[in-house]
C-alpha cells in the first residue's frame, strides 16, 4: 500500500494495477463536490440572495378602472357614467426600503458564513479520516513485521527444544508471543477496514473503498500553527462571522421594526371622461393607514429581543471558539511532544537495545528469549510511535479547521 511503509521494517508491497490512487487533495475535492451539507448550504445562500434581490423591488402598481354615477333608470347608458382608468402605487415610508435591502444583504452574509463553516467541517473530517487510513496502514505494516518475527522466533524455539538446546518453556513463551502478535495484527487490520469505511463514508464514494491511499503523515508540528493565537483567527472563523452577521441583521431588523408604525402612502392617478359631455377629467387620490389600533409594538418587542439574543449568541460562539482553540492547541502540542520524544529517544534506544542484545546473543551473553523479548519491545515502541503520529495528525486537522483551510491548504507536508 502506497505511503504506508514503516521505517526500518521491510519494503512496501507493489501498488496494485488499475487501482485509483487517492491523495489528500483529491479526497478533499471529492468530498466538497459530493457533500449534501454543502449542497444544502449553497441552496440556502441562493435562497438568501433571492430574498435580498426581491426586497429591492417595489410593490407592483395597481391598475384601477371605475365607472361612477352610471344611471341605471330610464335610458341610462354606460357612456353617461364618469369613466376613469389609472394606476395606484404604494410609496414606502422613507428609510424602510433601504433597511429592507440591508437586512437582505445581512441575510446573505449569514448564509455565506454558514456555507464556509460547512466547508471547513468537511475538510477537517476528510483530513482526519485520511490520516487515520494512513496511520492504520502503517500500524498493519509494523504489526505484520512483528507477526513475522514472532513466527520465526517460535519456529526457532521449537527447533532448539527438539535439539535439546532449550527447555520446553522457551518454546511456550515464544508461541504465546506469536499468538499475541497475530491477534494484534487482526485487530489492526480490523481498524484499517474501519478507517477505510470512515473515509468512504465522509467522501460518500463507496467505489473508492479499495483505492490506494497515498500521502505522508506529518511527523513534526507546523511552526505556523504553533505560533498562532486565538486572536489571530477568532474574527475570521466562519462561526464568528456567521454570529456577527446575525447580530448585524438583528440590529437592522430592529431599526426596521421601529419604522413599522409609520404608514406607507398609496398614491393614485387616473383619467377619463365626464359622462355624456365627454369632458376629460383627471383624478388624484391619496390613502394611508392610520396607526391607531396597531402600532407594531409586538414586532418591535420581538426584534429587540432577537437583537439581544444575537449578541448573546455571538458572545457564546466566541467563548466556545476560544475554548476549542485552547483544547486543540493543547492536544496538538502534547502530541508533538510525544512524537518527538519517541522519535528522538524511545526509538533510538529501542533500536540500540535490539542491536546490543542481538550481538550479545551471537556471543552467547544473552538467551534466545532475551532476544525475542527485545524484538517484541522494539516493535511495540514502533507501534506506539505510529499511534502517536496519528494523534498528531488528527490534532493538526482540528487546529487547521479552527484557523480555516483557506489559510492553510490541504497538504499535510510541513
Amino acid at each position: 500500500m502506497a505511503g504506508s511503509r514503516a521505517a526500518g521494517l521491510g519494503a512496501e508491497a507493489p501498488e496494485p494495477a488499475n487501482v485509483k490512487v487517492l491523495t489528500l487533495d483529491e479526497a478533499i475535492r471529492v468530498a466538497l463536490e459530493s457533500s449534501p451539507a454543502l449542497v444544502a448550504s449553497c441552496a440556502r445562500v441562493e435562497a438568501a440572495a433571492g430574498r435580498a434581490y426581491q426586497v429591492k423591488k417595489w410593490t407592483n402598481p395597481q391598475l384601477q378602472m371605475s365607472a361612477d354615477e352610471w344611471p341605471v333608470s330610464g335610458e341610462g347608458r354606460f357612456s353617461d357614467a364618469i369613466q376613469t382608468i389609472g394606476i395606484a402605487q404604494t410609496l414606502p415610508y422613507p428609510g424602510k426600503k433601504s433597511l429592507d435591502q440591508r437586512v437582505g444583504g445581512a441575510g446573505v452574509k449569514v448564509s455565506q458564513a454558514e456555507l464556509a463553516l460547512r466547508r471547513t467541517e468537511v475538510v477537517r473530517d476528510v483530513k482526519a479520516a485520511f490520516v487515520r487510513v494512513l496511520a492504520s496502514e502503517r500500524l498493519v505494516d509494523v504489526s505484520t513485521q512483528l507477526s513475522v518475527v514472532a513466527e520465526s522466533s517460535a519456529a526457532t524455539a521449537r527447533k532448539r527444544v527438539e535439539a535439546g538446546a532449550a527447555a520446553y518453556q522457551e518454546q511456550l513463551r515464544a508461541e504465546v508471543q506469536l499468538v499475541q502478535a497475530q491477534a494484534e495484527l487482526r485487530e489492526f487490520q480490523r481498524e484499517l477496514a474501519t478507517a477505510r469505511q470512515g473515509l468512504v463514508t465522509v467522501l460518500r464514494r463507496p467505489d473508492l473503498r479499495e483505492a490506494a491511499v497515498t500521502g505522508a503523515l506529518a511527523e513534526a508540528p507546523r511552526a505556523a500553527l504553533m505560533e498562532k493565537t486565538g486572536e489571530d483567527f477568532l474574527a475570521q472563523h466562519p462561526s464568528a462571522m456567521a454570529a456577527q452577521a446575525s447580530v448585524d441583521r438583528a440590529e437592522l431588523e430592529y431599526r426596521r421594526a421601529r419604522l413599522e408604525p409609520y404608514p406607507d402612502v398609496t398614491v393614485a392617478v387616473s383619467g377619463g371622461v365626464l359622462g355624456e359631455t365627454d369632458q376629460s377629467i383627471i383624478q388624484i387620490g391619496f390613502s394611508l393607514p392610520i396607526p391607531i389600533l396597531d402600532r407594531s409594538k409586538g414586532k418591535q418587542q420581538e426584534a429587540r429581543a432577537n437583537a439581544r439574543a444575537a449578541e448573546a449568541e455571538l458572545h457564546i460562539v466566541r467563548q466556545q471558539l476560544l475554548q476549542e482553540w485552547v483544547n486543540a492547541k493543547k492536544r496538538y502540542r502534547t502530541a508533538a511532544e510525544q512524537v518527538a520524544s519517541y522519535r528522538e529517544e524511545a526509538l533510538p534506544k529501542a533500536d540500540e537495545a535490539l542491536r546490543l542484545v542481538q550481538t550479545g546473543f551471537e556471543e552467547g551473553k544473552f538467551s534466545f528469549m532475551d532476544l525475542v523479548d527485545t524484538r517484541r519491545t522494539t516493535a511495540e515502541v514502533r507501534l506506539t510511535y505510529q499511534q502517536k503520529l496519528l494523534e498528531l495528525n488528527v490534532a493538526q486537522a482540528e487546529v487547521e479547521a479552527l484557523i480555516q483551510p483557506q489559510t492553510f491548504g490541504p497538504s499535510t507536508s510541513n
